[in-house]
């Protein structure tokens, strides 16, 4: 499989402070990433780069082996935090305005998903609820059929029935046209049954890139009680947090230290990704 998305040594400063630093990992075509880290990680930094809204101070990105630009913009939908869009125009002339601007522009399939997401055509985009508004960015990104979807926290302001209706029409375009997904999160739930790939960013630092269940399978978390952590010295302890007089840990390894009192089990999704986002919070 070809990558979509290829980020290798990425630097950005802003204001004396490293956004990013040294950020390198691969998008494979047809997969869905999710981009996770906590508030000021560089999740956005990260996908307006590769939108081609950001030049790095240091680093390569190329989309489907092109440095993103003029030419590889039509292949590339983003949809940015605050959904920026035309306040007055309506929603009938967004969609045309999406039409004349993107070559790619499937007019039935977006307004099939306007009107899925019941967007009322006469209504005036500043008088939207944010939601809405993110529901018309997220139908302008996926009516220019796009070889790569980057959407930054997208699912932030839905309601959790317009969540789950999002989810489902961006793994349709998934499943029908093989479109290549980023999706930028700090929730759990917003990623669990969708991605298959995950990406952990903190500190503007890429701490984790795997395909979920390669992923989990490398962990384990290990809970013991007072004097059953040295089993775990050389291994590589992700997190440990103090449990009942006793620990929890989350551990970086193939196979579990059979060792005293330790316990051990695999750990979710949310326990492996808490423990990668708490455990740089406590360095």
């Amino acid at each position: 499989m070809s990558d979509a998305l290829t980020v290798g040594g990425l630097v950005h400063t802003f204001d004396g402070r490293r956004a990013l630093d040294e950020c390198s990992f691969t998008v494979p075509a047809g997969s869905v990433t999710a981009l996770v880290g906590r508030n000021g990680a560089g999740k956005t930094t990260l996908l307006r780069a590769a939108a081609g809204l950001l030049t790095p101070d240091r680093g390569r990105v190329t989309v489907f082996g092109a440095p993103p630009g003029a030419a590889s913009l039509p292949r590339i939908g983003y949809v940015g935090q605050q959904a920026p869009l035309y306040r007055t125009l309506t929603v009938a002339q967004t969609l045309r305005l999406g039409a004349r601007l993107n070559p790619r522009w499937d007019t039935p399939y977006a307004q099939r998903l306007a009107d899925a997401a019941q967007l009322p055509p006469a209504a005036k985009v500043g008088t939207l609820a944010p939601g809405q508004r993110m529901r018309l960015a997220l139908v302008l990104a996926l009516g220019k059929r796009p070889g790569l979807l980057l959407l930054d926290e997208p699912l932030a302001h839905l309601d959790p029935v317009a969540r789950t209706e999002a989810a489902g029409a961006l793994m349709a375009e998934v499943a029908e046209h093989g479109t290549t997904v980023v999706l930028s999160s700090h929730v759990v739930a917003d990623i669990e049954g969708v991605c298959d790939r995950v990406v952990v960013l903190a500190e503007g630092r890429v701490l984790l890139a795997a395909e979920v269940d390669d992923a989990l399978a490398g962990h384990y978390v290990a809970v013991g009680g007072p004097g059953d952590l040295a089993p775990l010295d050389g291994a590589e302890i992700v997190e440990t947090r103090p449990d009942g007089g006793g620990f929890t840990a989350l551990v970086r390894i193939a196979e579990p230290v059979p060792a005293g009192r330790l316990s051990w089990h695999r750990p979710t999704l949310e326990e492996m990704l808490l423990g990668y986002l708490r455990g740089v919070s406590a360095r």
